[in-house]
């Protein structure tokens, strides 16, 4: 199907989008934001959808599972906050500025490893850490479901063993 075909029918469903978004979200301005990822979303994978399915099944389906995601994240931030009682010394000696040092330099290593993992496992792992289902993985790819669960396996287990050193230091920090 053409770019801009598929563009101009996905944003035939941006109303009918919108009165999904106000269901779950019940804020005229979160659903503009939840709709806008939406679309953004869409777009960006329009290459995946298959001509002849249900856009609008699709579509929502990508809502649902945007808001889903940001619903997790927001509770995860939530659930991060430490007392200042729960705070020992050990942890005090560990000043921001190393921090933010040390996330840089694990992140180079992680995005390191992760360009030099295969496409066939890159691009299930990291459609997995962006929040997306195996199964939708598998309907994306074209690829059964088991298929995608074993390479997302396999990407960890690579993953794991080329950046040992970092779970190595956690241990002499616990």
């Amino acid at each position: 199907m053409e770019s801009l075909d598929i563009n101009s029918q996905i944003c035939d469903h941006k109303n009918a989008l919108q009165a999904f978004a106000m269901k779950y979200t019940h804020d005229l301005d979160d659903a503009n934001d939840l709709v806008q990822d939406t679309l953004l979303k869409a777009f960006r994978y329009s290459r995946l959808f298959k001509e002849g399915t249900n856009l609008r099944g699709w579509l929502f389906t990508i809502l649902k599972n945007t808001y889903i995601n940001e619903y997790r994240r927001i509770k995860r931030k939530e659930n991060v906050i430490v007392q200042t009682e729960e705070i020992t010394s050990q942890n005090l000696s560990h000043n921001a500025e190393s921090n933010t040092c040390n996330s840089k330099f694990i992140t180079d290593d992680i995005n390191k490893v992760l360009s030099k993992l295969q496409p066939e496992y890159y691009t299930p792992f990291v459609k997995y850490f962006e929040g997306y289902k195996y199964q939708e993985i598998a309907e994306m790819l074209d690829i059964p479901i088991g298929t995608v669960k074993t390479r997302i396996h396999l990407a960890r287990q690579i993953l794991k063993s080329r950046l040992k050193v970092y779970s190595q230091n956690m241990q002499h920090l616990a």
